[in-house]
């Protein structure tokens, strides 16, 4: 499976100059843990980092930084790894895995932000997968018992 069929398209973003209590409050509002972060660039919202809600914890509340004098530009991660649509689930796994990331946004082959992955997606897929795995092994034992004749008479009791 590809990376652009299992992500989320529908992303939440913010821009550099957003401020702390403005991210918390996207988060919180679209129930989610982390908010990538966009440019326009030629007319198309590229990605260019993100945040989590980690990030504003570690990086800004106990650090007891004043958060009117910091925005998200100031904490988010610019070592964005993005990953192509076309990429597989597997490969991006690893390479999730090397980087030590658990969410990654998914670009078009222009570099336009499609959607976001997360491990919470891919474990989802991979139970998903190793249900029906488990299913077909019962399965394939309840055919095999209703093609098996007996090979004696049974005796009545």
């Amino acid at each position: 499976m590809k990376a652009g069929e299992l992500c989320n398209r529908e992303v939440v973003t913010a821009t550099r100059e957003t401020t702390i209590p403005e991210a918390a409050r996207l988060m919180r509002d679209h129930h989610v843990g982390s908010l990538v972060i966009v440019e326009s660039r030629e007319g198309c919202m590229e990605p260019v980092g993100i945040i989590t809600d980690r990030d504003l914890v570690i990086e800004v509340i106990a650090e007891d930084i004043d958060l009117d004098t910091v925005t998200v530009g100031d904490v988010m991660s610019y070592a964005l790894l993005k990953i192509s649509e076309q990429e597989s689930v597997f490969d991006t796994a690893q390479r999730m895995r090397a980087r030590g990331v658990r969410r990654v946004p998914v670009i078009s082959e222009t570099g336009k932000l499609i959607g976001i992955l997360a491990l919470d997606d891919m474990l989802e897929l991979l139970s998903e997968e190793l249900s029906l795995l488990a299913k077909l092994t019962s399965r394939e034992s309840e055919q095999e018992q209703k093609k098996r004749a007996p090979t004696r008479p049974q005796s009545p009791e």
